[in-house]
């Protein structure tokens, strides 16, 4: 057995993902290049200052930039592949020019394509490469890594009415589906990483449910990267703030995610999560501040 994520876990647990070691949890920054971002209100929504914050975000300790074009918020709108590409390009440039672990938030294979020859080294996809029938060779071809998240149904809808019978256990069977076609497109399994989509077609409990089976998830054999930040269920269980007054639910959900073997975090508040991360690591295991 090998301790990683504060849980114990078996040997067949990742050591890495995207070329960055899983001996600590990663930190996913969030850059939103949209007008109607839930979280941020298109506050980056024009390269210039979408790349301003992506530097800022790796100044105080992201791992990783998400670089997204497209809002895929409850009930938004498809976004052109030739808006979203004229969003996002410039600022995947700028940040993997200055040496930043890119991703590139996408589920629109042209935009995957022309992000990774802009120094895209991860391709965040919400519909698990399902979306564009291209984007599996894309990804293989292009020897990058991805994150494959869960959605139930589309973003416009997505929040209607979102059913299981067991939402653990058809979210987990979806991920190893999607896992198995991902490896027999000739994408490497060490190239892969799940994300159980909280906020993407569930209701609060399903969403408790999902977090709480973190654990039950790291059995897949890939990293898990969990997405919390600001997100609605926040403020259903506690007094209804608005995005930006949920950091202190966002770190309560990270930090219980981790606990439970969570490798990557989705954040927007990069210097907070860092060092809560930092606290949390040397409560559970000892590590040196």
């Amino acid at each position: 057995m090998v301790y990683t994520g504060g849980v114990e876990t078996t040997n067949s647990t990742p050591r890495s993902f995207a070329g960055l070691t899983l001996d600590r949890p990663l930190v996913m920054g969030v850059v939103n290049v949209t007008p109607d971002s839930f979280s941020d209100g298109g506050e980056f929504a024009e390269p210039a200052a979408a790349i301003v914050h992506g530097l800022a975000l790796l100044d105080q300790g992201a791992d990783i930039i998400d670089v997204g074009g497209e809002s895929t918020r409850p009930g938004a709108a498809a976004t052109t592949i030739e808006e979203e590409r004229r969003r996002v390009l410039p600022v995947v440039e700028a940040l993997a020019g200055r040496g930043a672990k890119v991703s590139i938030d996408t589920r629109q294979s042209t935009v995957m394509r022309d992000a990774i020859a802009a120094g895209a080294s991860i391709v965040n996809d919400v519909t698990a490469l399902a979306g564009d029938p291209d984007s599996l060779d894309v990804v293989a071809r292009s020897n990058v890594a991805a994150i494959l998240m869960h959605m139930h149904g589309e973003p416009a809808t997505m929040q209607a009415a979102p059913a299981y019978d067991d939402v653990v256990g058809e979210v987990e069977a979806f991920l190893a589906a999607r896992l198995a076609i991902a490896e027999a497109a000739g994408i490497p399994r060490a190239h892969l990483a799940i994300d159980p989509g909280i906020g993407f077609g569930k209701t609060l409990d399903h969403n408790l449910l999902l977090l709480r089976a973190t654990r039950r998830l790291k059995r897949l054999g890939v990293a898990v990267v969990v997405g919390v930040s600001r997100k609605s269920f926040i403020a259903r269980l506690s007094k209804g703030e608005p995005p930006k007054q949920r950091l202190a639910g966002s770190l309560a959900a990270a930090l219980a995610a981790l606990a439970r073997g969570a490798d990557v975090l989705r954040v927007h508040d990069v210097a907070a999560s860092v060092q809560a991360i930092a606290v949390w690591r040397a409560i559970e295991q000892g590590d040196a501040l």
